[in-house]
């Protein structure tokens, strides 16, 4: 967490810039996403649930000029992960996505275990 209570902000996998998104849907983007960090919980329309891919898991819905954009991102207490940010061209999050995903929590998760086991290993005398 930074000095105002935020969580940082991880990402994974994805970029939220202009292009490709327009100004207006980076700026929405940003401004959900600080909310976020800030501890709100948002809920339909603007986010959902995506418990196939782990919990507290959610899918931010943006839409764009002439684009949907979806940011899937897992709400932890120290940090908000930004798993994937991609164009929805489809009714449902693509398996490929939802495989992406998983796999990148996997890795973060391991990575984060090690980090502790670690860091206990170093702590003790």
């Amino acid at each position: 967490m930074d000095a105002t209570g935020s969580r940082d902000l991880v990402i994974l996998h994805g970029e939220i810039q202009t292009p490709p998104l327009a100004r207006a849907a980076r700026s929405e983007a940003g401004y959900l996403l600080r909310r976020i960090q800030q501890g709100e919980s948002l809920g339909m329309p603007l986010s959902r649930p995506m418990p196939s891919i782990g919990p507290r898991v959610h899918e931010l819905r943006i839409t764009d000029e002439n684009t949907i954009w979806r940011i899937v991102y897992r709400s932890d207490s120290d940090a908000l992960l930004i798993l994937s940010v991609f164009q929805k061209t489809t009714q449902a999050t693509p398996k490929s996505e939802i495989d992406n995903c998983k796999r990148r929590l996997s890795l973060y998760d391991e990575a984060v275990r090690e980090s502790v086991v670690a860091k206990k290993k170093g702590g003790r005398r």
